[in-house]
Order: structure tokens, then C-alpha cells, then sequence
């Protein structure tokens, strides 16, 4: 980590858009963080409503989403959005967990103290 940067216990971010160009700057984000931060601070991907597509298989950027949780970090699938679009997990890229609600995750981080990033 560089001088003069605090890192809070992890960073998590969300994805809520299913736009192509929204996914691919929210996976540009963080490998950003990824190069930028010490590498044990975690970072936590959390998608939720159309931003679920981005870790289904035959999305525009699973081979990124796919480098992203080899690199080490965590990407949650709202189980409350699969649950309404019908999607199963089969369909999920392998190593994606499943939160039970991809919101209350995120309230939850926060208030464990992690960095929210809405990009």
C-alpha cells in the first residue's frame, strides 16, 4: 500500500446495471483497486437486480469477473434477484457465492466498516 492510504477492514462494491460498459468499468475498477491497495485487503463484488448478469454464464465480461475471483476477490449473486428472474445457480460462474440480499449485504459491510464503492 502506498503512504499516507488508510484501508478499512475491505471494499465492497456494487453492481446494480447490466449495462456491457457499466460491467466493464466496474471490473476496470477494481483491478484498479486490486493494483493500487496491498494486496490482504479484501474486495468484495456484490451483484444485485440487472447486475446479476455480469456472473452468469455467456455474460460479456465473465472471463474478467472469472480473473477477478482467481486474483482472490469475493463476488456475491443476490439471491433475492436470482429468485425472482428464476435463475439458478447452475447458471452462475463457477466461484460465485450467493448472498441472501445483495442490499443487506452491502448494509452489512458497511457496517462492519468496509469502503463502499458505487462506481
Amino acid at each position: 500500500m502506498r503512504a499516507g492510504h488508510e484501508v478499512a477492514d475491505g471494499i465492497v462494491v456494487q453492481l446494480a446495471e447490466g449495462e456491457r460498459d457499466k460491467m466493464t468499468m466496474v471490473v476496470r475498477n477494481i483491478e484498479n483497486l486490486l493494483a493500487a491497495l496491498e494486496p490482504r485487503c479484501s474486495i468484495e463484488l456484490v451483484t444485485h437486480g440487472a447486475g446479476l448478469s455480469a456472473v452468469t454464464t455467456g455474460s460479456p465480461v465473465s472471463e474478467e469477473v472469472l480473473g477477478l475471483i482467481s486474483r482472490g476477490v469475493r463476488v456475491d449473486a443476490c439471491g433475492n434477484t436470482m429468485q425472482r428472474h428464476g435463475v439458478a445457480r447452475d447458471r452462475l460462474l463457477s466461484g460465485v457465492s450467493v448472498v441472501e440480499s445483495g442490499i443487506a449485504h452491502l448494509v452489512v459491510r458497511q457496517r462492519e466498516g468496509w469502503a463502499y464503492v458505487r462506481p
